[in-house]
């Protein structure tokens, strides 16, 4: 089969397609046939460099949301899976055959598209717990920084959905600031502006409740000087590639900072996690939510992929298929 790894960090042309054996499932494990691969920013990091503050050890191999089919199973596993089409975050993501933990694998449902599939696993599931985590209700005002990433986009709709009042969303080009709006946001406001704060200050003169933030750096600090009083920040994400250092005393004007990872979750609660699936699966089929795809390239083209997110030019999910 199939598989896409890098021996070095770097550039998109560090990855390379090499041929591997067909790996077979072990305890808890799962092997599917892939059919579409959902494609995620941090892989980019992790590709520059990033990766080795996570333990990431060369040569690596890529993330990422696989839809798929079930065609073997571990000794320990049910063999009524076989044969099940199924969403699962991997590790080795990127080829024809992958392996996924059992106990975490999404069902797809007949009528959803492969775009909404790639969303069951990890992306919606953690947009909607980030919301959630900023205990998001009625008439609460929301700020969704990247929102037209994979991620962001999804934030923005369910944030209507869940009732927010203002939902200002920010992105770095005039067509995702359309994207954005289309999406519902009330307000669109480009973050390469310097005055950014400002023109949220002006929208939201008492302070904004709840922001999501997948930046990091100084986008993180700023973002907590917008708080309102018993405002939260929701991090789940760093893609300026910095750690930032919270200045403690910005949050003593009653403001909180909270980080969200997918994994921590799933252990932490897998109940309401599991829960969230069925919600971005719900949400999915009925139409109330919908998965926007920036393109859909060959497994062989994984550079281009990466170089599209290096540029910062997606507008909601980019696919992979072998």
């Amino acid at each position: 089969m199939r598989r896409v790894r890098y021996h070095s960090y770097g550039d998109p042309d560090v990855l390379r397609v090499e041929e591997a054996e067909i790996p077979a499932p072990g305890p808890g494990q799962v092997r599917l046939r892939t059919e579409v691969i959902g494609v995620n920013f941090v892989d980019s990091m992790f590709r520059r460099g990033m990766g080795a503050q996570f333990g990431r050890t060369l040569p690596a191999t890529l993330t990422g949301d696989v839809v798929g089919t079930v065609d073997a199973v571990g000794s320990d596993v049910d063999a009524a899976l076989l044969g099940r089409r199924v969403a699962a975050l991997t590790e080795d993501a990127y080829a024809d055959h992958v392996l996924a933990d059992a106990q975490w694998l999404a069902d797809v449902p007949d009528g959803l598209d492969d775009a909404a599939a790639t969303m069951l696993s990890m992306v919606g599931p953690v947009a909607l717990g980030s919301l959630r985590l900023g205990r998001v209700t009625p008439g609460t005002s929301v700020l969704v920084h990247a929102a037209a990433g994979g991620i962001g986009h999804l934030a923005v709709q369910l944030a209507k959905l869940l009732g927010a009042g203002t939902v200002i969303a920010t992105a770095g080009s005039p067509a995702k600031l359309d994207f954005a709006r289309g999406l519902g946001a009330d307000i669109a406001i480009d973050y390469t502006a310097t005055d950014w704060p400002d023109q949220v200050r002006a929208a939201l003169p008492n302070g904004v409740d709840v922001v999501l933030d997948s930046v990091g750096a100084d986008v993180t600090r700023r973002g907590i000087d917008l708080l309102a009083p018993y405002g939260r920040l929701v991090a789940y994400g760093m893609a300026s590639g910095e750690l930032t250092d919270v200045p403690i005393r910005s949050l003593y004007a009653l403001r909180s900072v909270v980080g969200i990872s997918m994994l921590a979750w799933r252990t932490a609660r897998p109940e309401e996690f599991t829960q969230a699936v069925t919600e971005i699966t719900d949400h999915l089929l009925a139409g109330r939510l919908r998965a926007t795809v920036h393109t859909e390239l060959p497994l062989a083209d994984a550079v281009q992929a990466h170089q599209i997110l290096d540029d910062r030019g997606q507008i909601g999910r980019i696919l992979l298929r072998p």
